[in-house]
């Protein structure tokens, strides 16, 4: 029989250090945790104040930077041998200006900048020594005052080349650092660079083109899209060529040139010399940044016979087959108007033009009147200040009193002053039909409509082509012809004002000319400052033997440039054009002192 003994149930008993095999008390163990939490504790309170004192240090140093030492100075993003190269943040960049046919006249190019930090210069004197001696443009003296001051950023030089980088690197200097920036390059040197103009070390226009239309260049939006320009390059370099040679040829002071389409206004064309290098404008010596063509006001001369005809034949004071008695000076209050090259007898109005008669030219203004004569003056744009995109324009001067003596002299190009530009507009209304078109630098678009204002009658415009023809082909600019282009034009030789009077050694020579006469595009002025007459001109330094030559030189250099083809000057469709009877056949052709 089995038996089923049942044990009494036992109650827990507490656990035992022995039960944990350790031998130590619990308590003990529990303490080791705490201080070991405490110990991390502390730890971290130890770090968060040492990353608190770094921010405030770094925040001070921020504000000392902003407060007290004018800005940042850059930071460096990596390293080009003993140099620190860092990026310029925001590098100001321009957009191209091209020529009419997409040459570059003006473009940015990315260069390096010296700066330096004075503080971490180790020696001062040997680096300021060592950077003259490879910039001696440099003063040692100033360079190494201000490699000793405290300041944190200084430019040592702008716009380095690649080589003058390498060289800087080779010196070993620490505390120097490079610096992306743009730079403003002109390819095509000082052959533009009155219409062009320039900019400052900081890509800021300073003049010409590059100044007016400073905010269009410097837009991000069209820094890809270049500004062009109605300067064609080509023309551009043929005229200041030939301009070049004149002044060397007469011993001149300087000269000018403009080339404009008598249709569009559009200036192909604008030399003022001497000129300037506009990489470094500062180093331009005298007036060469003076631009003679926009900025000079002259007195211009006989060439501004042209506007007096135009002005007798549009009022209808006199006809083409009128004239007047040019036998005798006139002689009014304390002056005396007389001829440089006198017939002593009545001329016809193509005389009068073809042999430049100051007499009969101030008679025929007296007829139109003062009051006539400035109102004229005034529509053909000769007494307001014209406008062009470029800042340095000049003003004309004209007499507040303008009676008849002023008239008078004003008909033969004394007493008046106005630009080569002003005198280029105006001769292109005389030639185009009788339309004043403003003048402009900027090339129009193809079929834009071109403003234009009448300022002569279609008839009138007619008949000064047969004039300024004349006057190439038998007159005082016979130098001026370029064979298969039909040029016309005016001679013109002022004496220049200066102290006590008018120096009659002191000419300013000119010629103006259109061409072709049978269908005028093109308007051409040449300037010869203050010509010495040669052996050659037999001590001639008037504008017949100065002027009239370049401007025959030009064309013929020019003309085929600007797609106008040559054509035979007595061809039927240039005599019609021209109005003048044809040769007889086998005769000799008569030169013509009268239509």
């Amino acid at each position: 029989m089995n038996i089923l003994i049942r044990r009494p149930r036992q109650r827990a008993r507490p656990c035992t250090p022995a039960d944990l095999g350790g031998g130590q008390p619990l308590v003990q163990i529990e303490g080791t945790v705490r201080a070991a939490i405490e110990t991390g504790r502390s730890r971290i309170v130890i770090a968060g104040a040492l990353f608190g004192l770094c921010f405030l240090v770094l925040g001070g140093r921020l504000a000392d930077l902003m407060l007290f030492r004018g800005g940042i100075e850059p930071t460096p993003t990596r390293t080009a041998g003993l140099v620190a190269a860092t990026g310029s943040a925001s590098p100001v960049e321009r957009a191209p200006i091209v020529d009419r046919n997409g040459v570059l006249l003006a473009v940015n190019l990315r260069s390096a900048s010296l700066s330096a930090d004075p503080r971490r210069i180790i020696d001062p004197a040997e680096a300021a020594t060592k950077l003259t001696r490879l910039f001696p443009e440099l003063n040692r003296a100033e360079l190494h005052q201000k490699l000793m001051s405290d300041r944190g950023f200084l430019w040592i030089k702008r716009n380095l080349t690649p080589g003058d980088q390498k060289s800087v690197n080779a010196l070993g200097i620490p505390g120097l650092a490079f610096h992306v920036e743009q730079k403003r390059l002109y390819p095509q040197g000082s052959l533009a660079a009155h219409a062009v103009g320039y900019t400052d070390i900081d890509s800021k226009g300073i003049a010409g083109i590059e100044q007016y239309f400073d905010d269009r260049l410097r837009d991000p939006g069209r820094l890809q899209d270049p500004l062009q320009l109605s300067i064609d390059i080509r023309v551009q370099h043929a005229l200041r060529d030939e301009l070049s040679k004149s002044i060397e040829q007469f011993s001149a002071i300087g000269g000018a040139g403009l080339v404009m389409d008598a249709r569009s206004g559009e200036i192909v064309a604008m030399v003022s010399l001497p000129d300037f290098d506009p990489l470094s404008p500062g180093g331009a010596v005298g007036d060469a940044k003076f631009n003679r063509i926009t900025l000079g006001v002259y007195e211009m001369g006989s060439t501004f016979k042209t506007f007096a005809l135009a002005m007798g034949l549009d009022t209808g004071v006199i006809g083409m087959n009128g004239g007047y008695d040019a036998s005798h000076p006139i002689r009014i209050s304390r002056f005396t108007i007389s001829d440089d090259h006198p017939k002593n007898r009545w001329l016809s109005v193509p005389e009068i033009y073809q042999y430049s008669s100051n007499i009969a030219a101030a008679k025929m203004a007296v007829d139109v009147g003062a009051a006539g004569q400035k109102a004229f003056m005034e529509r053909m744009g000769m007494l307001r200040k014209p406008v062009v995109e470029v800042p340095e324009v000049g003003s004309p001067l004209f007499p507040k009193r303008w009676n008849t003596i002023e008239t008078m002299t004003i008909a033969f190009g004394h007493g008046l002053s106005v630009s080569p530009l002003q005198t280029g507009v105006g001769i292109a209304a005389v030639v185009n039909g009788g339309l004043l078109v403003p003048p402009t630098l900027v090339k129009r678009e193809a079929g834009a409509v071109v403003p234009a204002e009448r300022v002569l009658k279609p008839q009138t415009s007619a008949n000064m082509r047969r004039l300024m023809r004349l006057v190439v082909t038998d007159g005082t600019g016979t130098k001026a012809e370029a064979n298969g282009y039909v040029v016309g034009g005016k001679t013109g030789t002022a004496e220049k004002a200066g102290v006590g009077g008018y120096q009659k050694k002191a000419l300013l020579s000119s010629f103006v000319a259109a061409f072709p006469m049978h269908e005028p595009r093109y308007v051409v002025i040449a300037i010869i400052d203050e010509p010495k007459g040669t052996k050659e001109t037999h001590g001639f330094a008037t504008a017949g033997w100065t002027a009239a030559p370049a401007i025959g030189r030009i064309v013929s250099r020019i003309a085929p440039l600007l797609a106008v083809a040559p054509i035979d000057a007595n061809a039927p469709k240039v005599r019609e054009a021209l109005m003048l009877p044809a040769p007889a056949v086998g005769a000799p052709e008569r030169k013509l002192a009268s239509f």
